[in-house]
């Protein structure tokens, strides 16, 4: 079992910035790839980026590519997503999730939500001003 939890949103101005941190426990957090998986209100949920087990390997969605940046601590199992430069649209709750991949593809992330199998709480991230 794998619990995860998120922190760091809040409330920040059009242009400002963020630092979400999901804190992973359990058994084995550095077998997992992580995700952070958003929501806002009437969307489905999207990936806005992942990371691999062995931190080689990172996505983004196109429209977060150059303002959001994601980073692996697995000292501290603890994955981080930088957000600059932030919009109106990236009001969400925002989700980090987790997928322990075959060993092989310790380098794989995905960027489909249904990948992950295990999440935290969320994080609510308002842009607004």
């Amino acid at each position: 079992q794998l619990q995860l939890v998120e922190s760091g949103g809040g409330l920040v101005q059009p242009g400002g910035s963020l630092r979400l941190s999901c804190s992973a426990s359990g058994f084995g957090p550095e077998n997992y790839a992580i995700g952070w998986i958003r929501q806002a209100p009437g969307k489905e949920r999207e990936v806005v980026s992942c990371i691999s087990a062995n931190g080689e390997s990172a996505r983004a969605l196109d429209a977060v590519k150059g303002r959001f940046t994601i980073s692996r601590d697995s000292a501290k199992s603890t994955v981080g997503l930088q957000m600059t430069s932030l919009r109106p649209e990236d009001t969400a709750v925002y989700y980090c999730g987790a997928r322990r991949n075959a060993a092989e593809h310790k380098d794989y992330c995905g960027m489909g939500s249904w990948e992950y199998d295990y999440w935290g709480q969320g994080t609510q991230v308002t842009v607004s001003s």
